[in-house]
């Protein structure tokens, strides 16, 4: 297993470094993780009615921060590629590992869509615009091939069973709902007519894709979750990516009614806006039941010596996607109390993105997170957690 689950020890004085040719060598896809839960910082607080003097710059900047470590996370994958192709190779068969490819896709897809709403202000909006036409194009691309060849890889090579379902399943399959929720942006920028019309509609396809694909595979990870016990300590935060779906799917219902006004022939834009409230409202209630119960399992790992790993990710984007869910919902009801809720998740994502940096940049610093993976001890690992 890569990083995405090892903890991170306590930084010892002196800490050995792996030598510079092997300082790639455990990079896993799940470190565009970093680049995801930064861009949705800048993005979900971008939806909050907050005017105060220097909100939105700093938005920008950290919009900014997230296109940098996705410029320096991309030339190091292609590195990784290049240099240890055998463990690039073993990752696609790792069926722990494979998963996390769909987040390449959600890291393009995030940093493209806050570029018109955030980046126009550094880089002008005609840059912006093609910026985030070029990154949602790649990122989208990304995404549903890994929709596609992760499944098959699972089917043919990874041989699993339901018994090892986890929520990092998940990350393949939503990942066209977020091209779903950021293609609409682009629908002002495109010519009228047809183009407008198939943007929104091919949104809406990618929306049809992920939903019925996470309803597929839902029930296996709340039913493994039942019947199998708690998740290891260190997998207890990936719980929090069920809200990735949820979330992402409920912004991307506001964000088809909000551009299908003139763009497609009544009665479907009117129908939009009704889609919008009517599926949004009861999915943000499950992903607010969700976030408890997941939540009380993350209580109950940290008592029992739960340590930081790079699982600590799925505390942002998850948690970003019901900001924008809720923001949506306040947008398209005007009820205030969505608002609050917006706010409230914010809150918790910014506490959750300002911890996951910091360990991580501590991490990085020490050598313990490029070094890799300790070895295994001998013997069977238990595959769950459960308090017997």
């Amino acid at each position: 297993m890569v990083t995405a689950t090892r903890p991170l020890p306590p930084l010892p004085r002196a800490t050995a470094r792996p030598p510079r040719a092997d300082a790639l060598r455990h990079l896993g896809p799940n470190w565009y993780a970093c680049v995801m839960g930064t861009a949705v910082v800048a993005g979900a607080g971008a939806v909050l009615p907050v005017h105060a003097p220097g909100w939105h710059p700093s938005l920008t900047a950290v919009w900014a921060l997230s296109l940098v470590l996705l410029a320096v996370l991309l030339a190091a994958r292609a590195l990784h590629w290049a240099r240890h192709r055998d463990r690039a190779r073993a990752h696609l068969l790792d069926p722990a590992v494979a998963p996390f490819y769909g987040c390449l896709s959600m890291a393009l897809l995030a940093v493209g869509g806050g570029a018109p709403v955030l980046g126009r202000d550094w880089i002008g909006l005609r840059a912006a615009v093609v910026l985030d036409a070029v990154l949602f194009t790649a990122g989208t691309a990304v995404g549903l091939a890994a929709a596609v060849a992760v499944p098959y890889l699972m089917a043919v090579r990874h041989r699993v069973t339901a018994r090892e379902a986890t929520p990092a399943w998940l990350l393949p399959l939503v990942a066209p709902m977020v091209s779903a929720a950021f293609g609409p942006r682009l629908v002002p920028y495109l010519p009228e007519g047809q183009p407008r019309a198939t943007l929104l509609l091919a949104s809406f396809a990618m929306f049809g894709l992920s939903l019925l694909a996470t309803l597929i595979t839902l029930p296996l990870v709340f039913g493994r979750l039942l019947t199998g016990g708690p998740p290891p300590l260190a997998l207890t935060p990936t719980l929090f990516l069920v809200l990735g779906p949820l979330g992402q799917s409920t912004t991307a219902a506001g964000a088809f009614a909000d551009v299908a006004p003139g763009v497609v022939p009544a009665p479907y834009d009117e129908g939009f806006g009704v889609f919008a409230v009517l599926y949004g409202v009861p999915v943000m209630g499950f992903a607010l039941l969700w976030l408890c119960l997941a939540t009380a399992h993350v209580v109950r790992a940290w008592r029992r010596g739960m340590r930081f790993a790079m699982t600590w990710w799925s505390f942002t984007f998850p948690v970003g996607t019901c900001v924008t869910g809720a923001g949506a919902l306040a947008s398209h009801t005007g009820l205030v109390v969505y608002d609050v809720l917006a706010f409230t998740l914010y809150a918790l994502l910014a506490g959750a993105w300002a911890v996951a940096a910091w360990h991580t940049a501590r991490g990085l610093f020490s050598g313990a997170l490029p070094a890799g993976p300790a070895p295994a001890p001998p013997g069977p690992r238990p595959a769950t957690d459960r308090t017997r």
